[in-house]
């Protein structure tokens, strides 16, 4: 298990609130850049959070409904993406009165429904906006540019077409050439 900042486990904490109230989805805290697979939350933080008997979430676990990581001492530990489940699960059965194999089936859909969404975003994406990193298992992961990333290219960008040629006195040197980056016209 990786180990966080208490300041970091506090922003989880957050957003898990958010979550349970409703105030975020899924999709919202991952464009937010938060790990929504980062087992964070013990059994009886999760219980706190979205006011159910910690009981009830090892029966869920037993059940294959919300199924949490495990430490190597076997204790259950909770990700943003089992918080976002198992309020999903509660509003299902509780709410709409369905029994646990249409609930398993209905998060099972949404889940694929939201990686499909996740998929069509991602392609609507220019190509070049996307770093690969190396995940901590040695796979090789996609890495979404932040807004403020982007921002800063376009605005260099934009400055390229600005450059002027060094002046000859000008101590860095006595060149001449002039260098537009991203044009395709030939000089």
């Amino acid at each position: 298990m990786q180990k966080i900042t208490r300041d970091l486990r506090q922003m989880y904490i957050i957003c898990a609130h958010s979550l349970v109230d409703g105030r975020l989805d899924l999709d919202n805290v991952e464009d937010s850049g938060f790990d929504s697979d980062l087992p964070v939350f013990t059994v009886g933080k999760v219980a706190t959070l979205a006011k159910i008997h910690p009981q009830t979430l090892r029966q869920y676990d037993r059940l294959g409904l919300v199924v949490p990581k495990r430490t190597r001492g076997g204790a259950r530990r909770y990700s943003l993406r089992d918080i976002d489940r198992l309020c999903q699960a509660q509003h299902l059965s509780q709410d709409e009165s369905i029994n646990l194999a249409g609930v398993t089936r209905i998060l099972a859909l949404q889940e694929e429904n939201r990686q499909l969404r996740r998929e069509i975003r991602r392609m609507r994406v220019p190509s070049g906006s996307s770093v690969f990193a190396a995940g901590r298992n040695g796979e090789v992961i996609e890495v979404q540019r932040s807004e403020r990333a982007r921002l800063w290219r376009h605005e260099t960008h934009r400055n390229d077409e600005e450059l002027v040629a060094f002046d000859e006195t000008d101590e860095l040197g006595s060149s001449r050439s002039l260098i537009i980056w991203g044009s395709d016209q030939e000089f």
